[in-house]
């Protein structure tokens, strides 16, 4: 019990930033540095006041303390990880850990499978843009998704048993990739930064990349290049936008990117660049398009969004049918939920008959 609570009051202190110093100025002094250090130490447990104190500091419910599935996070690739300071970066890394292990312990209590299939796990030291290329189509094939548009890349990856995190983190972090447990893969991607749903897409199959292809020996600017192509060809595949624009082109129209954009969920500057890939047009024309869209500032803010939906309830289904099914409490859902049990019921009794 002790090394338990030891364990997740540090997650917690993690989670928030803090220092040990930070959380005692936190709860006005009520308990000193040392006793802190004590408790994160497993040496002592705090008594029901105290955790009622700390859950209040660190924004977690008491019986957080005390959850003991396993959340062993791999080794974590970032994008732009030079530009993240250090405390950041473990925030990332918390956050990760608190959302999976209740996501983690629902799926234990529904007694759910989460065993993951990579169909890439043949495609080894992956070097060029056509074996990339080949790699998502082999994907599309085998999750069965066709040469069309994916409506849902959230959707779509928790149903491949895929775990999708949001973080809210410094703007110098994009997304990560890892393995929970050996077993479970995980992608997640900071909502502070990335608001259009379209780059939360691209951003999402990126890191896809990154966790299921095995890259040659190549620079990290080589790879990430690849992990960029491989998010296009996904959501753009070869053949289909050969349909859309033609096999060769002079040059392309901002209302017909903009059509494309709203119809397949990728922005305006990805199709330009996946048209270039694809030989549909040359490397003087793509420079004289990005150029034209620095001139106009829309680098950051294309003229046309992708207004689609991007996020899975899968989270929320499966609490609701385990609290129907009288597998858990209504307490016990709302400690899963990381809500105060008035705050869900309030939220969940005008449904419930």
């Amino acid at each position: 019990m002790n090394q338990i609570f030891a364990e997740r009051f540090k997650s917690a202190r993690l989670l928030n930033g803090y220092s040990l110093q930070d959380l005692a100025n936190v709860l006005e002094n009520k308990v000193g540095r040392q006793a802190l250090h004590r408790y994160e130490k497993g040496e002592v447990v705090p008594d029901s006041e105290m955790i009622n104190h700390l859950s209040e500091a660190l924004k977690v419910r008491p019986d957080y303390f005390f959850r003991d599935t396993k959340v062993n996070i791999g080794a974590v690739e970032y994008r732009k990880l030079k530009r993240l300071p250090a405390k950041e970066e473990v925030k990332v890394v918390e956050q990760t850990r608190e959302y999976l292990s209740r996501y983690l312990e629902l799926e234990e209590i529904l007694g759910l499978s989460n065993k993951f299939i990579n169909y890439l796990a043949d495609f080894k030291n992956v070097t060029t843009y056509e074996e990339v290329n080949n790699a998502a189509t082999e994907l599309r094939s085998k999750w069965e998704l066709g040469s069309g548009p994916i409506f849902n890349i959230v959707e779509l990856l928790e149903d491949k048993h895929i775990k999708v995190v949001k973080i809210d983190a410094d703007s110098a972090f994009d997304g990560l990739q890892t393995w929970v447990n050996d077993t479970i893969p995980v992608v997640a991607y900071n909502v502070r930064k990335l608001e259009k749903n379209d780059r939360i897409r691209f951003t999402l199959l990126h890191e896809l990349a990154h966790l299921l292809l095995t890259f040659g020996d190549i620079t990290e600017h080589q790879k990430e290049t690849l992990c960029h192509q491989f998010a296009g060809a996904m959501l753009l595949p070869e053949k289909t936008i050969k349909e859309e624009l033609g096999v060769y082109r002079n040059q392309l129209f901002v209302p017909e990117l903009g059509n494309i954009k709203k119809q397949y969920g990728i922005s305006m500057q990805a199709i330009v660049m996946r048209a270039k890939v694809c030989d549909i047009i040359n490397e003087h024309y793509t420079k004289q398009f990005f150029f034209m869209m620095k001139q106009m500032n829309w680098k950051i803010d294309e003229p046309i969004l992708y207004e689609g939906v991007e996020q899975s309830n899968r989270f929320d289904q499966l609490l609701y049918r385990a609290l129907a099914e009288e597998q858990i409490s209504m307490s016990k859902a709302a400690s899963l939920k990381n809500q105060k049990l008035a705050e869900f019921r309030n939220e969940t009794l005008p449904f419930i008959k």
